[in-house]
């Protein structure tokens, strides 16, 4: 049972973090997100495909925060998406 609970919770933070996305595009804000996924789908992504790869981006983010205690860091964010398709994992 604790295995499909832990499996509802990653979906839950994948939904949230994917609402962040969405929500970044929507709003132009930070630009550099609707910058992102415009070169994304010019480069072949389908949308879907350009929203998880920016929502690596935000889930770093979010994971400095809450591991590190770190501030949201913007510079740090655009670094990593300007540098999309290649992972931010790889840095």
């Amino acid at each position: 049972m604790e295995f499909f609970e832990s499996m509802e919770s990653n979906e839950r933070a994948r939904a949230a973090i994917l609402e962040t996305v969405d929500n970044q595009l929507k709003k132009n804000d930070p630009p550099e997100t609707r910058l992102a996924y415009n070169r994304l789908i010019s480069m072949g992504d389908d949308s879907e495909n350009a929203r998880l790869r920016i929502a690596q981006c935000v889930a770093i983010e979010i994971f400095e925060i809450m591991k590190y205690k770190k501030k949201f860091d913007l510079e740090r964010y655009i670094t990593h998406l300007n540098n999309l398709p290649e992972s931010p994992l790889e840095d």
